[in-house]
C-alpha cells in the first residue's frame, strides 16, 4: 500500500498541481487528488466538497495534504479533514515538494513529510546566472560577420 497525497488550494492551483504531477508520473493518478477552493464559496461547501473527494479510493497507509497558504481557507478546511486516521498537512505546497512527495508515497507518513518538505524547500532557490544549468556558452554565430583571413 501506500500513502494518497491530497492538494487542497485556491482555484486553480490544487488542480494545476495535480495535472503537472500527472503529466510526469501518470501512473500516480489514484493516489493524488485535488481540489480547488473557489472564489466565494462557503467554507463549509469546500468543505463538504473535500469530504466527497476523499471517499473511496484505494486503500492506503495514509494522507499526507497538502495545501497552498497557512490561515487562508484550503488550510482551514485541510485542519478539518486531518482529523481522522493517519494524516499530515503541509501548508505551502509548491510544484517540487508535490513530485518528492509522489515519489515516496510508498514509504511511511512521517518519512514522506520530511521528503516532501525537503522537496520543497530545496526547489526554491535564487537564480542568478542566464545560463542554463549544466550547459557551456555557446557562441553565437551571425552568417552576415565573417571572420577571413588573408
Amino acid at each position: 500500500m501506500s500513502n494518497r497525497i491530497f492538494i487542497i488550494a485556491h482555484a486553480p492551483l490544487a488542480t494545476a498541481l495535480r495535472d503537472c504531477a500527472l503529466h510526469v508520473y501518470p501512473e500516480c493518478a489514484a493516489s493524488v487528488l485535488a481540489v480547488d477552493v473557489l472564489p466565494h464559496e462557503a467554507p463549509e461547501d469546500t468543505l463538504a466538497r473535500a469530504q466527497l473527494a476523499l471517499k473511496g479510493g484505494v486503500a492506503t497507509d495514509g494522507l499526507l495534504v497538502l495545501t497552498d497558504i497557512f490561515g487562508a481557507t484550503p488550510a482551514n478546511v485541510a485542519q478539518k479533514i486531518t482529523g481522522t486516521g493517519p494524516t499530515r498537512l503541509i501548508s505551502g505546497v509548491n510544484l517540487p515538494m508535490l513530485y518528492r512527495a509522489v515519489c515516496y508515497r510508498e514509504e511511511g507518513l512521517e518519512a514522506l513529510v520530511a521528503r516532501a518538505i525537503s522537496g520543497g524547500t530545496q526547489g526554491v532557490m535564487q537564480v542568478t546566472t542566464t545560463v542554463p544549468q549544466n550547459q557551456q556558452r555557446q557562441p553565437v554565430h551571425d552568417p552576415a560577420h565573417h571572420h577571413h583571413h588573408q
